[in-house]
């Protein structure tokens, strides 16, 4: 029988009993896993083993969480691994910090084992499967969004969007269950010039789920912190 190669996590927190409790959750759901206490530990570990995934704590001596994440985001050796970001519960502006410079997703202190758990499957499945096919197309359920063609289908109702609705709803399903803050999805669609404001984002986000139908119910607002393209498990 073949054997199934465990996921490597690479788990970053200065608090014993946290690291404990994350990694013995993490052990039983079948992963692999590897404990460090700090930044500078951190950013080794991950260079030199190149985990699958990183869950790291914000809170860290010397070199901060946001700082490891900044580093291995800006290192080419280490910028795809992706990054599970814990955090102190309300700390919003610390959240949109750490997604603005490339986290990927992250869950508040305190915070339910199994939800972390849900959380790091649901990243890695992300970076390890596309719902795009070779031509850019991306189906999901009765939706199809055709880039090349800038369509959207809802089985085989043709829905017509503006050209900031589409780009955003292309943005946000091409990469599902991953959150976006209001000023990424504003970079993303119109580039960093863009004079508009990040309720500008909510007023289209309206205008998509009226426009969508049930299928809206895909479109997550993440409260004080932006949204999300989610898939039912």
């Amino acid at each position: 029988m073949k054997r199934t190669l465990q996921k490597h996590i690479l788990i970053v927190d200065d608090e014993e009993d946290i690291l404990e409790l994350v990694k013995y959750n993490l052990e039983i759901n079948g992963f692999q896993t590897t404990c460090v206490t700090n930044g500078e530990q951190a950013l080794k570990k991950a260079s030199i083993h190149h985990p699958d995934l990183i869950v790291l704590d914000l809170m860290l001596p010397n070199i901060d969480g946001l700082n490891v994440c900044r580093i291995l985001k800006g290192d080419t050796e280490t910028k795809s691994i992706p990054i599970l970001m814990l955090t102190a519960r309300g700390e919003e502006t610390d959240i949109v910090k750490g997604l603005e410079i490339g986290a990927d997703d992250y869950v508040t202190k305190p915070f339910s084992p199994q939800v972390l758990v849900a959380r790091v499957k649901a990243l890695l499945r992300r970076y390890s499967e596309s719902v795009a096919d070779e031509n850019g197309v991306i189906t999901i359920h009765d939706l199809t969004i055709h880039p090349e063609k800038r369509e959207v289908k809802i089985g085989e109702r043709l829905i017509e969007f503006t050209y900031t609705e589409f780009q955003i709803l292309h943005l946000l399903s091409s990469r599902p269950n991953i959150v976006f803050t209001r000023y990424q999805i504003i970079d993303a669609v119109r580039g960093d010039n863009y004079p508009v404001t990040d309720r500008t984002v909510d007023f289209q986000i309206v205008g998509l789920r009226k426009k969508l139908g049930k299928a809206g119910r895909f479109i997550k607002t993440v409260r004080g912190v932006g949204y999300r393209f989610y898939l039912e498990e």
